[in-house]
C-alpha cells in the first residue's frame, strides 16, 4: 500500500517512467531515479506494481560492476493500445497502435460522415475494441473546428455540429477521447518527425481550404479554437481566400495568386519555418511559382520553405502522436 506522499507523485511518475522506459529501450531503478521526479521509494513501489500488472517486464540482472546486481526493466509496448480514426467526406481510415506507435492493425471504409451522427462511429469503435481489448484511447480526426472535444464548426455535415463527441464517446465506452481538426493533427504529425517549431500545413480540402499553425511547438487554437479557418481570409477582389482557390488543385494563376498573397501573410504574421502541401493539391512547378510570387510582396530571405508532404499519412501520424500522448498519462491502464 502507498502512503499519501508517495501516492501524490505516483500519476507523474508513473508517466515519466513509461516515456524513460520507451525512449531508452530499457532502465534500472538507478537509472530511473536520476530522470524521474520523484524518490527512490516511489519509483520502486511504482516498478513493482507494473510488473505485476504485466505492464513492464525484467530483463534480468546487469553484469555486476563490483557492487550490488541491478535489475533492469523494459516497457511492454503492447499493454495499451491506441485506436485512430481519420473522418474525411470520401472516407474513414484507422490505425491501432501501441505505446511505441508500431502499428498494430489498420484499414478503411466508407465514410462515417455520412451516416446518422454518432451510430456508424460508434459501431465502428465498439467492433475494434472487441478485436482489441487492450484499447484504451481513441482519437478521431474531423474535418471542422473543435473546441476541447466539441464539434463547432464542420460544414457540409450538420448531424454533427455542437456535439461533443469526446464526452460521448468516454461515456460509451471505457477509453479516453481525444478529437482534433484535421489540419492541426496533419501539422502536429509532419513536426513530429520533422522537428521544426514554427510550421503552417495547407490544405485544399474537401469542403473548402483549411490550415494547421504550429508556433514555437505548440499548435496555434484561437480564443474560440477556430483558427486555420483560411477560407474566409479576404483576398483581392472582394473575394476571401476559399473564393479564389475553388477548383480544387492548385495549377491556375488565380490560384498560385491566392496562394502566395497567403504565404506571404503568414510570413509577415509568424515567420514560419516551412509551409507544407498536400501531394494531391500541387506539384513542384507550381511550388516554384508560390515561390517567386511570394517574394514580390516579402523580402524572399524571410520567406519559409515550401514543402510538399502526404497529407493523410501526416494526419494519421498526429491522431497516433495525441492517442499515445494520452496513453502515457493514463492511470491503471484507464
Amino acid at each position: 500500500m502507498m502512503d499519501q506522499h508517495t501516492t501524490d507523485f505516483a500519476p507523474a511518475a508513473k508517466t515519466a517512467i513509461r516515456k524513460k522506459l520507451l525512449q531508452s529501450g530499457g532502465a534500472t531503478k538507478v537509472e530511473l531515479n536520476r530522470t524521474v521526479e520523484a524518490s527512490f521509494p516511489t519509483i520502486s513501489k511504482l516498478i513493482t506494481e507494473m510488473e505485476k500488472d504485466g505492464e513492464i517486464m525484467s530483463l534480468g540482472l546487469d553484469e555486476s560492476s563490483g557492487g550490488r546486481r541491478a535489475e533492469r526493466y523494459v516497457y511492454n509496448a503492447d499493454y495499451m493500445l491506441g485506436l485512430a480514426v481519420l473522418m474525411e467526406g470520401n472516407e474513414t481510415r484507422f490505425t491501432v497502435f501501441n505505446c511505441a506507435g508500431e502499428v498494430k492493425d489498420e484499414g478503411s471504409s466508407a465514410s462515417f460522415l455520412k451516416g446518422n451522427g454518432m451510430e456508424p462511429l460508434t459501431e465502428f469503435i465498439e467492433k475494434m475494441c472487441n478485436q482489441h481489448s487492450a484499447i484504451k484511447t481513441v482519437s478521431i480526426g474531423v474535418p471542422g473546428a473543435v473546441d476541447q472535444g466539441r464539434v463547432i464548426f464542420i460544414p457540409g455535415y450538420d448531424q454533427f455540429q455542437k456535439m461533443n463527441v469526446k464526452q460521448d464517446l468516454e461515456t460509451r465506452f471505457p477509453v479516453r477521447a481525444v478529437v482534433e481538426n484535421d489540419m492541426n493533427a496533419a501539422v502536429l504529425g509532419y513536426q513530429h518527425a520533422d522537428q521544426k517549431q514554427s510550421l503552417v500545413y495547407l490544405y485544399a480540402g474537401q469542403n473548402g481550404p483549411g490550415s494547421g499553425v504550429l508556433v514555437n511547438g505548440e499548435v496555434v487554437r484561437g480564443s474560440t479554437y477556430f483558427a486555420g479557418e483560411i477560407q474566409f481570409v479576404p483576398q483581392q477582389n472582394d473575394q476571401n481566400f476559399g473564393e479564389n482557390l475553388s477548383g480544387g488543385r492548385i495549377t491556375s494563376d488565380g490560384q498560385i495568386d491566392a496562394v502566395s498573397r497567403l504565404v506571404a501573410a503568414f510570413t509577415a504574421m509568424i515567420n514560419p519555418h516551412a509551409v507544407i502541401f498536400n501531394q494531391h493539391d500541387i506539384d513542384e512547378a507550381s511550388l516554384e511559382k508560390i515561390a517567386s510570387a511570394s517574394s514580390q510582396f516579402i523580402p524572399a530571405e524571410h520567406l519559409p520553405e515550401l514543402k510538399i508532404s502526404n497529407w493523410e499519412q501526416d494526419y494519421l501520424n498526429g491522431l497516433q502522436k495525441l492517442g499515445i500522448d494520452l496513453l502515457l498519462t493514463l492511470q491503471g491502464g484507464q
